[in-house]
């Protein structure tokens, strides 16, 4: 019961900083469940995934309520992201789960990923500014629904399936490294609809994967339930408070926190 009260304050913590800065729980969860809990790796990814999946799929009913979700961009990532998602579980349910290498290897992943994020939240704004001025007049900048560039298709499909591999070994990544891939592919699409649309493929995404991890038994469904329990009234809470809340300092805060666990994953 103790255990369980501490997963769901964890979830409040991670939900409310997920409403108050719209970075994804991944880079927070994970970390957690491995750093303080000592969850083994491979099992705080696998339920952190099915975490996602859920709480993803409440944000894209509403993001498709308000008709912000490209679904073709959503469409081509998931060709990329599903195959490649199924290829690093087919890697991972053959591989020594159990070998302490082995865990190490995913810690390894995570905390890179996790200074990487951390890096591109610093930077959000300035990238942003940067893809707006070198956005041509035609090619990439063209409606992509109606006149594509020809490497648009393409480098989104590969855009997702880099996504579907380091989702899928680390549950990072679908948020600010999909934000920013697909600023930089689409850059005159309004910021508002990249997110949406990156929160609607991360559902199929992380719904792949969890599963996955769930037919290999990885899947901590009494840790999941707690979770959920706290988060969604942090979620709920942390975007009430969103527009009262300096978001620059929300999110300096944030990445520093995100460096400190990355480099006590990447050197212990």
């Amino acid at each position: 019961m103790e255990t369980s009260l501490l997963y769901s304050l964890s979830g409040l913590v991670v939900g409310f900083l997920v409403g108050l800065t719209g970075v994804g729980g991944g880079s927070l969860m994970t970390p957690i469940l491995v750093l303080l809990f000592g969850v083994h790796p491979v099992s705080a990814v696998a339920t952190d995934l099915i975490y996602a999946a859920i709480t993803k799929a409440a944000g894209t009913a509403a993001h498709h309520y308000s008709r912000a979700i490209n679904w073709r961009i959503t469409a081509l990532l998931a060709a990329g992201s599903v195959p490649a998602s199924l290829i690093t579980l087919i890697l991972v349910a053959t591989s020594s789960r159990s070998d302490p290498a082995f865990a190490s290897a995913i810690k390894l992943a995570l905390g890179y990923a996790l200074l990487i994020t951390a890096v591109l939240i610093l930077l959000r704004k300035q990238l942003m500014g940067h893809f707006h001025r070198l956005a041509p007049e035609e090619g990439f900048a063209a409606p992509e629904e109606d006149n594509p560039h020809r490497l648009q298709v393409p480098l989104t499909i590969v855009t997702g399936a880099v996504l579907g591999t380091l989702v899928s070994l680390t549950s990072v990544g679908a948020g600010a490294l999909g934000v920013t891939a697909l600023l930089a592919l689409y850059p005159r699409l309004s910021t508002h609809r990249i997110v949406a649309t990156d929160i609607a493929h991360a559902v199929p995404l992380t719904l792949v994967s969890g599963i996955g991890y769930w037919f290999m038994g990885e899947v901590n469904f009494p840790m999941l339930g707690a979770l959920l329990t706290g988060s969604i009234p942090g979620i709920l809470l942390g975007s009430w408070l969103q527009p009262k809340t300096p978001d620059g300092l929300l999110r300096t805060l944030l990445a520093i926190i995100l460096i400190i666990v990355g480099l006590r994953l990447v050197w212990p």
